[in-house]
C-alpha cells in the first residue's frame, strides 16, 4: 500500500490509441475488441522492460520506468508488434498508438498522479505522429548512445501546451517511413544539410507565412557591417536632408604607420569612437559601415555631407608604436568645410581609453550636447583595464566584419583571447555571442546548441554591464530565432534605448515586428534604419519589403525586392518574396488588367527548390499535383511551424480532399506559427472551401483584426458570413473587398480562384453574389 502521498523522479512513458474515442461512436463492439487486445500488448511490453503501470484511462497508458532506456526499448517494442500485426490486417481492424516519453518528477497521491514529468509526457505523446516515439532532450541525451534509435527526426523546440519551459523535441522513426508526415521529416533533414553547403547566399530553413502564401523566409543575417558586395547597397541617395539635431560621421581613421598590419587598429578606434558617439540621444550619427564605404578615397567633405545628411564631419589618423598612439583629428563643419577644432593628440599606449574619452568628450563639448545621466556613464565607461584584452578584442573585430567562415572562426579564438585577459570584458563576450549567431545563420555549424551557446554569451555581457546595447541586440536576435516575440520586442527596445542611432537595431526590430504581426510599426523601424545607415545593406530592404507585403502593399513590396535584386541578382530571398508579392497583387486584381502569373512563375523558376509559394503558382494555373508536391517540400522545411500545415490545408481543400485539408488545419492549430496569427487565414479559407463556415468564422476574424488589409480573407469570410445566412456581416465584409479594391469583379475573381470542383467554384461566387458583390 502506498502512502499518502510519494514523490520520485521517473521516467515516464504516456501511450494513447489513436481514433480510439471518435471510432467508439461508430462501431463500439469493434473497438472494445481491438483495445483489449492493445491493452494485452502494452501490458505485455511493460512487463518485459520492468514497467510499472501507473494509471490507464480509457485507452491511455500512463507507464513509470525504472530508467529511461527500458522506457524507450518498451515503446520501440510496442511499435514492432503493433507494426506486425497490422501488417496482416484490413485497415478498419488496424492498432496505431502514438507515444511520448519524458523523465521528471512524479507525485502520487491517493491513487492519482500528478507533476510535470506526468504533464510533458502527456503533451509529447499529442505531439507524436501515428506509430512514432516523441521523446524530451533529456530522454535523448540519456539514450542516444545506449539504444539503437532508428530514424531520428529533430522537431525544433515547440511550444507545449501549459509547459512554461521550451525544449528540444525528437521523434523517433523505427523503420523506413511511410506517410506524407514522416516523409516530410526526413526531406527536411536532407534539405537542411543541402541549404547549408550548397546555399551560403540564402540562410534557408525557415518559413514565413503572411497570409495565404508560404514562402521560406530570408533567415536575416546578424546586423552587421561588412564589406561583402552581396549585403551592400550600391550607393546612397544623392542628398539627404539635415536632421533636427546635430548630426556627424566618423569618418575612417586613416593608418600612419608604415605597417598595414595595424589597419585593425586604426579600424576599431573608428568602431569605438562611432559606438560611444552613437550613444548620445541629442546626437545624429552615421552607421559604420556606411562611414567605411569612404575607406581609402579622397572624400570632398562637403559632398560627404550632402550625400550623408549630416552637418559634421570627424576626419582622424592614428599612428601606433609599440609604446606611444599618436591621432590627429579634426571636426569640420559640411556645410562650409571649415574646421571647428584639430588637435594632435600625443599620448603613451596605456592612456588609449583617457583619449577617446577625450575626442569624445571635446566632441559634445564643441556641439553644445545635452546628456542624460546614463549618457555621462557612456562617456566615462571603460571597456577593459587590460591592454592586451583590448588589442586582441580589435583585431577580433577586424575579423568579425569579414564575414566568411574562416574569418569568423579566428574572431572568435581573439574574443576568447581576450575574455582569457579579462574575464570580466563584457563586450568581448557580447562579440563572441555574435560570432556563434553568424556561424547559426549563415549554417556554417549544425551543431544544435549554438543558439544556446549564443543566449547564454548575451546573458553574460549583460550580466557584467547592462548597458550594453550589443548584449541587448543580441538576445533580441537569439529570441527572435526562438519565436519568444515579446522577450524579443523588449530586448530590441532597450537595445534602442541604449543606442538610439545604430540602424542595424532599427532593421533587427523591424524583422521581430513583423514576425509579431506588427507590419506597420515595423515600416516606420526600417526607414529609420536607413536614414541611419544610407548605405544600408541588403538585408534592410528584405524587411522592407516583407513589411510591406504584410501590409498590403504590394506594389511596394515589388519595387523594393526589384531594387535588391538588380543589385544583387543572386539573393534568393529576394526572388521569394517577389513571387508572393506578385501572387497576391494578382489574387488581389490590384496588378495592371493585362498582367498574367507569368512574372510570379518567372521569379518562382529563379528561386528554385527554396521556393515554396511557387506551389501557389502551380495552383492557380490548375496543376494541382505539382501544387501538393510543392506544398510537401515546404512542410518539409518546417514540419514543426503552423503556418506550413495550414497552407498544406488549403492546397488540400481545393483538390476537393476535405478531410486531409481538416486534419492539416488541425495539425496548423496545435502548432505555433512563426508570425503572430498568420497562419490563421489559410486555416479559416481551408474549413471555407471544406463547407465548414462555422468553424471558418474564428481564425478569418482573428487574422484580420491583424492584418486588415488583406483582400482574400475578406472574400472567404463573406463566403461564410453569407452560407451562414448572416447577410449584414457577410455585406460588411464585402463592403472590405471594395474598399481595398474598388474594381474588384467576380468575373475576374472566377478565372484566379483555384477550385478543381467546377461546383464548388459556382457555388463560392454564388455566396459573393449574395453578399452584394458583382
Amino acid at each position: 500500500m502506498l502512502p499518502a502521498e510519494t514523490r520520485k523522479l521517473a521516467a515516464i512513458m504516456f501511450t494513447d490509441m489513436v481514433g480510439f474515442s471518435r471510432q467508439m461512436g461508430a462501431d463500439e463492439t469493434r473497438m472494445l475488441r481491438l483495445l483489449d487486445l492493445h491493452n494485452q500488448i502494452i501490458e505485455q511490453a511493460v512487463a518485459t522492460h520492468r514497467g510499472t503501470v501507473i494509471k490507464t484511462v480509457g485507452d491511455a497508458f500512463l507507464v513509470d520506468f525504472p530508467s529511461v532506456v527500458h522506457a524507450v526499448q518498451c515503446a520501440q517494442q510496442v511499435h514492432t508488434q503493433f507494426r506486425a500485426y497490422n501488417a496482416e490486417k484490413a485497415k478498419d481492424e488496424q492498432i496505431h498508438v502514438r507515444i511520448g516519453i519524458h523523465s521528471g518528477d512524479i507525485v502520487q497521491r491517493n491513487g492519482d498522479v500528478f507533476g510535470d514529468g506526468v504533464n510533458i509526457a502527456s503533451r509529447l505523446q499529442a505531439l507524436a505522429e501515428p506509430d512514432t516515439v516523441c521523446i524530451s532532450d533529456m530522454v535523448y541525451r540519456d539514450v542516444v548512445k545506449k539504444v539503437a534509435l532508428g530514424t531520428v527526426v529533430s522537431l525544433g523546440r515547440p511550444k507545449l501546451k501549459n509547459i512554461a519551459e521550451r525544449f528540444q523535441v525528437y521523434a523517433l522513426l523505427p523503420e523506413t517511413p511511410t506517410g506524407w508526415r514522416q516523409t516530410l521529416r526526413l526531406q527536411r533533414r536532407k534539405l537542411s544539410r543541402r541549404v547549408g553547403s550548397a546555399h551560403r547566399v540564402v540562410a534557408a530553413g525557415l518559413v514565413l507565412i503572411a497570409a495565404t502564401v508560404v514562402a521560406v523566409r530570408y533567415l536575416s543575417l546578424p546586423p552587421l557591417s561588412t564589406q561583402d558586395s552581396a549585403l551592400r547597397t550600391a550607393a546612397a541617395p544623392a542628398a539627404l536632408p539635415l536632421p533636427d539635431k546635430p548630426s556627424i560621421v566618423v569618418l575612417p581613421f586613416d593608418n600612419m604607420s608604415s605597417d598595414p598590419q595595424q589597419d585593425y587598429f586604426s579600424n576599431g578606434i573608428t568602431d569605438v569612437l562611432t559606438s560611444d558617439l552613437s550613444r548620445i540621444s541629442s546626437l545624429f550619427v552615421i552607421a559604420r559601415n556606411t562611414a567605411f564605404t569612404y575607406k581609402g578615397k579622397a572624400a570632398n567633405i562637403q559632398e560627404v555631407g550632402k550625400e550623408l545628411g549630416v552637418r559634421y564631419a570627424l576626419e582622424c589618423s592614428v599612428q601606433r608604436t609599440s609604446e606611444q598612439v599618436r591621432i590627429v583629428a579634426q571636426l569640420i563643419d559640411t556645410t562650409t568645410g571649415g574646421h571647428l577644432w584639430s588637435e594632435r593628440f600625443d599620448r603613451p599606449f596605456t592612456d588609449i581609453f583617457a583619449l577617446q574619452d577625450e575626442i569624445v568628450r571635446k566632441i559634445v563639448t564643441t556641439l553644445g550636447l545635452q546628456l542624460t545621466l546614463e549618457e555621462h556613464g557612456v562617456i566615462v565607461r571603460k571597456h577593459t583595464d587590460n591592454l592586451g584584452a583590448y588589442d586582441s578584442f580589435l583585431r577580433g573585430v577586424e575579423y568579425f566584419y569579414r564575414v566568411t567562415q574562416e574569418a569568423n572562426a579566428q574572431a572568435r579564438q581573439l574574443f576568447e583571447k581576450a575574455l582569457a585577459l579579462d574575464p570580466q570584458y563584457a563586450e568581448a563576450y557580447a562579440r563572441l555571442g555574435w560570432t556563434y549567431y553568424v556561424e547559426w545563420a549563415w549554417r556554417w555549424s549544425a551543431d544544435p546548441q549554438t543558439l544556446e551557446r549564443e543566449l547564454a554569451l548575451a546573458h553574460q555581457a549583460v550580466v557584467l554591464d547592462d548597458s550594453l546595447p550589443a548584449a541587448h541586440s543580441l538576445l533580441s536576435w537569439v529570441y527572435g530565432q526562438k519565436q519568444q516575440a515579446d522577450q524579443a520586442i523588449t530586448e530590441g527596445e532597450r537595445a534602442i534605448a541604449l543606442d538610439p542611432n545604430n540602424g542595424d537595431f532599427y532593421a533587427g526590430q523591424a524583422e521581430v515586428l513583423s514576425t509579431a504581426g506588427r507590419p506597420e510599426e515595423a515600416l516606420r523601424m526600417v526607414a529609420q534604419a536607413m536614414r541611419l545607415n544610407p548605405r544600408y545593406p541588403a538585408w534592410y530592404l528584405i524587411e522592407s519589403g516583407w513589411a510591406y507585403r504584410l501590409t498590403g502593399q504590394y506594389a511596394e513590396a515589388i519595387a523594393t525586392m526589384k531594387e535588391l535584386i538588380s543589385r544583387n541578382p543572386n539573393f534568393m530571398t529576394a526572388h521569394l518574396e517577389l513571387t508572393s508579392s506578385y501572387l497576391w497583387q494578382w489574387v488581389s486584381q490590384q496588378s495592371p488588367a493585362a498582367q498574367t502569373l507569368e512574372p510570379a512563375v518567372a521569379a518562382g523558376q529563379r528561386a528554385l527548390a527554396f521556393n515554396d509559394s511557387f506551389h501557389w503558382n502551380h495552383l492557380y494555373q490548375q496543376q494541382y499535383d505539382q501544387a501538393l508536391a510543392e506544398m510537401e517540400r515546404s512542410v518539409a522545411l518546417a514540419p514543426t511551424e503552423a503556418g506550413s500545415y495550414a497552407a498544406l490545408a488549403v492546397v488540400l481543400s481545393c483538390m476537393g480532399r476535405s478531410d486531409e485539408a481538416l486534419e492539416a488545419a488541425a495539425r496548423a492549430l496545435r502548432l505555433k506559427p512563426l508570425i503572430v496569427d498568420g497562419h490563421l487565414a489559410d486555416v479559416g479559407i481551408a474549413y471555407v472551401v471544406a463547407g465548414r463556415y462555422e468553424e471558418a468564422r474564428p481564425p478569418l476574424q482573428r487574422h484580420l483584426s491583424r492584418y486588415p488589409n488583406f483582400l482574400p480573407g475578406h472574400l472567404m469570410l463573406a463566403v461564410a458570413y453569407s452560407e451562414l445566412g448572416q447577410a449584414a456581416e457577410a455585406r460588411a465584409e464585402a463592403a472590405e473587398v471594395l474598399r481595398l479594391n474598388p474594381h474588384f469583379l467576380l468575373e475576374v475573381h472566377r478565372q484566379r480562384m483555384p477550385y478543381k470542383d467546377p461546383a464548388m467554384l459556382e457555388r463560392h461566387l454564388a455566396a459573393l453574389r449574395k453578399a452584394g458583390l458583382k
